[in-house]
């Protein structure tokens, strides 16, 4: 074909995709093709098997009448159609969840036509949301979500806690707050750790919790090797499910942290010697497992500790997932109503938790319903600092040094001779020999506090650090008297 008959079949095929489909590109430069009058928007790159841009736009303009045209003209016409979206505005793209205007939030059903449900604190609805305000982003891992049903009156809630073997009301409360927590784009939630002993339905559990949010082929998945799969994983869908741990690396530990709070991982672009492409993530996590092992004290501050029982009566598979599928519209629209009530509720924000906006999400809860969100999460964080304590022959070894501390007062070493003299502490008139981890010089030792500072103050034993003119030095003080129970709820 010479290049007189390339030109008019570019130009046909530029003109046809500009005028049914709108491109621009987002705040990392990647470009998006995206339907007019629909919501959900394609990269202009991507090869993936929930379909391309570019068989998109072989398939109009073949059932249109255009035409069908060979690999030259189309990879002519789509590398200037892309650079010309990289002048045009940016607008960010969301998977399953969404701000949107008015205060309100998006959530994506995954269905082909593009229905959508918008919450607001006055109500929800389902409609196809404008694309200038929410432009979805779909993968392999968006499943699709039934239509919700309305006005359920707090159905579903019971029939969720009944498929359920939630040991006890505040682990319920807690389960529900975490769902109400998904549905929210900007707020961070703990990852739900679904413990309990063996055969309690651990990852029944799971998989119920995610498909009320990912759709009935969300599933639970095996932790990655490394920190670079976990991220994809987590890039590619909203709720990431990881089952069946019993072994926590302080690689993963870190990486979790990073997944419940937001982080950004900067890559170098593919084909390319000095161009960067940025990931940023943050996305609601749910473990699975009956114990893995030591918990770090920065991950035991997200972590949201739901305790499973062995069911009386055992049904099968088919059986129980059967009368999930079928209720799970009275579900959805069950959350989707306590959702705008607790959104609507006001109640103060507790200063004094690290997931300040999972905390005041409780505090709504509570003041919506009167369930004791807050009460039963503050008691799991309690057991957590517990189970750090409990891994952490340093953590009890502190601990041990200052019970004979006097209230109110405190002691200044220096990092060596705080070294010194909590070995010896340890040690003991028999000598025995200081476990594997144990702190060999004082600035690990000064690294190991900081990370169970948060976990020993919840213990009343507060540390400083400080200097002198000469040299540096920690500080370990016992806080004095804490007020009764009742008093540090009112203040609350």
């Amino acid at each position: 074909m010479s290049d007189d008959e390339k030109n008019p079949a570019r130009e046909v095929i530029t003109d046809y995709a500009q005028a049914h489909f709108r491109y621009f590109r987002t705040a990392d430069g990647t470009v998006y093709a995206q339907k007019n009058g629909h919501p959900v928007a394609r990269p202009m790159r991507s090869q993936g098997t929930t379909g391309s841009h570019r068989q998109e736009l072989m398939v109009g303009l073949f059932r249109d009448g255009r035409g069908v045209f060979n690999g030259t003209a189309m990879k002519e016409a789509l590398d200037l159609i892309e650079a010309l979206a990289l002048t045009e505005g940016v607008q960010p793209v969301h998977i399953r969840v969404a701000p949107g205007f008015d205060g309100a939030t998006w959530l994506d059903l995954g269905r082909s036509d593009g229905q959508s449900v918008r919450i607001h604190p006055t109500g929800w609805d389902v409609r196809v949301p404008d694309p200038q305000e929410v432009c979805w982003r779909r993968t392999q891992l968006t499943g699709e979500l039934p239509l919700p049903v309305k006005d359920t009156d707090g159905k579903g809630i019971d029939l969720l806690m009944r498929l359920c073997n939630f040991a006890n009301a505040e682990t319920e409360c807690l389960a529900i707050a975490w769902l109400i927590g998904c549905l929210g784009p900007a707020v961070p939630v703990p990852a739900p750790f679904l413990t309990g002993p063996q055969g309690a339905g651990k990852s029944t559990g799971g998989r119920m919790l995610v498909r009320i949010i990912e759709g009935m082929t969300g599933d639970l998945r095996r932790a990655p090797k490394d920190e670079e799969n976990l991220i994809t994983a987590v890039a590619a869908g909203w709720v990431t499910a990881l089952d069946n741990l019993s072994h926590m690396t302080p690689e993963l530990s870190d990486a979790m942290c990073c997944i419940v709070t937001g982080a950004e991982n900067v890559k170098r672009a593919l084909f390319t010697d000095g161009d960067v492409f940025r990931v940023g993530y943050r996305r609601p996590l749910l473990l699975t497992g009956i114990d893995v092992g030591v918990i770090r004290p920065d991950l035991a501050e997200r972590l949201l500790p739901l305790r499973l029982e062995r069911p009386r009566v055992r049904r099968t598979e088919a059986e129980l997932w059967s009368d999930f599928a079928e209720v799970l519209p009275v579900i959805l629209g069950s959350l989707l109503d306590l959702t705008v009530q607790v959104r609507a509720a006001g109640a103060d924000i507790p200063t004094d938790l690290r997931m300040a906006d999972f905390a005041h999400l409780c505090a709504q809860l509570d003041a919506a319903t009167g369930l004791g969100a807050l009460a039963a999460y503050r008691a799991s964080l309690d057991d957590l600092n517990d189970d750090v304590i409990e891994g952490d022959l340093l953590a009890q070894t502190v601990l041990k040094h200052a019970a004979g501390i006097d209230q109110g007062t405190e002691q200044r070493m220096t990092s060596a001779e705080w070294l010194h003299c909590l070995t010896g502490l340890y040690t003991g008139e028999d000598f025995r020999p200081l476990p594997k981890g144990w702190p060999t010089t004082g600035k690990v030792l000064s690294d190991r506090l900081k990370r169970l500072q948060p976990t020993l103050a919840a213990r009343g034993i507060l540390i400083d650090w400080g200097r002198t003119n000469t040299s540096r030095y920690i500080e370990i003080a016992r806080a004095g008297a804490a007020p009764p129970p009742h008093e540090q709820e009112a203040a609350f």
